[in-house]
């Protein structure tokens, strides 16, 4: 498809505007982290093709979009999905995106990556009254600001030759089918993301039995264990391996956790994350569909939910 240059109230930005855009969003952490670290990950390591756009008046409209939010949506469009950052006092900001109608199309279903709550809240408002509706998946930012704490003394991993090792690409596939949302990133995605950022896996007798991955958008996501090796203390493993790893490669350690995952936020605690903001992952779906009207996409339903105790984080 091809990249459009202009909308109504954002353009596109060059490679080499980037930076700079980097510098602005930092004076709006910590709630601008997960756009910074979109950019700072794709400034780095490129995993996916992503395309910026921000205000005509930016720096002085200091909201910023990105298409495609996510790597995978029913119809692989470039603008099926995208994610949105402006500061939680300049929620005004969002009436230039209410009135974007070249690079959105909001007479069709919608994707969003997870958002500041706030911002996704004033998308509600005025998208309800459009007559859409959303449903919506809740995700709290947990973040490690800081040094991590000492060295934690770990058990040793429970298991036939048991042992932390770097996936390899081959490893994707068998990621991506055990995926949460599976349907929203592509397995593409998991083979890049293994190849170019820190990608973990316990190994018991040479099988893959638990892993974690760096996010396209700098988060430590995608912690899942097969059913059989489940609560065996796999995932504190993990995450200490992950957290010291992206922290030494410059980005922010952060995780997306959602609020009823006791397990994960009991792990992450022992870390040193701090909760820092909630945000929402949604699909919008607009009033023809309500009506029963075709308009050419089916919407993926949303993610299914885990039965196991086993930490679990978002990618997204």
């Amino acid at each position: 498809m091809e990249v459009i240059q202009e909308g109504n109230n954002f353009r596109l930005v060059s490679i080499d505007e980037l930076p700079d855009i980097l510098q602005v969003l930092a004076k709006y952490l910590p709630s601008s982290l997960k756009f910074h670290q979109t950019i700072q990950t794709y400034l780095k390591d490129r995993v996916w093709e992503f395309h910026f756009y921000v205000a005509k008046e930016w720096p002085e409209d200091p909201i910023i979009l990105h298409f495609p939010g996510m790597t995978s949506t029913p119809n692989g469009e470039l603008y099926e999905s995208f994610t949105v950052f402006c500061p939680t006092d300049r929620l005004d900001l969002i009436g230039l995106l209410q009135s974007e109608t070249v690079l959105i199309d909001w007479s069709r279903p919608l994707f969003m990556n997870f958002t500041h709550r706030a911002i996704m809240d004033r998308i509600e408002e005025f998208y309800q009254a459009m007559g859409g509706s959303m449903e919506k998946v809740a995700g709290d930012i947990y973040v490690l600001d800081g040094p991590p704490p000492d060295e934690i003394k770990l058990e040793e991993l429970q298991g036939e030759d048991c042992e932390v090792l770097e996936l390899r690409e081959e490893h994707a596939k068998a990621i991506h089918d055990l995926y949460p949302a599976n349907d929203m990133e592509s397995v593409k995605v998991f083979e890049r993301l293994i190849r170019a950022l820190p990608a973990y896996g316990v190994f018991s007798g040479g099988q893959l039995a638990a892993w974690m991955v760096q996010s396209y958008y700098g988060a430590m996501f995608s912690m899942q264990t097969r059913p059989e090796f489940r609560r065996k203390g796999f995932g504190i493993h993990l995450a200490q391996c992950l957290t010291r790893s992206v922290r030494n490669r410059g980005y922010i350690p952060f995780v997306v956790i959602r609020p009823e995952n006791d397990a994960s936020l009991s792990l992450y605690n022992k870390l040193g994350f701090k909760r820092s903001y909630p945000t929402v992952r949604a699909i919008l779906r607009p009033a023809s569909e309500a009506t029963g009207e075709s308009n050419g996409s089916e919407a993926p339903d949303n993610e299914p939910e885990t039965e196991s105790n086993e930490p679990q984080q978002e990618e997204q």
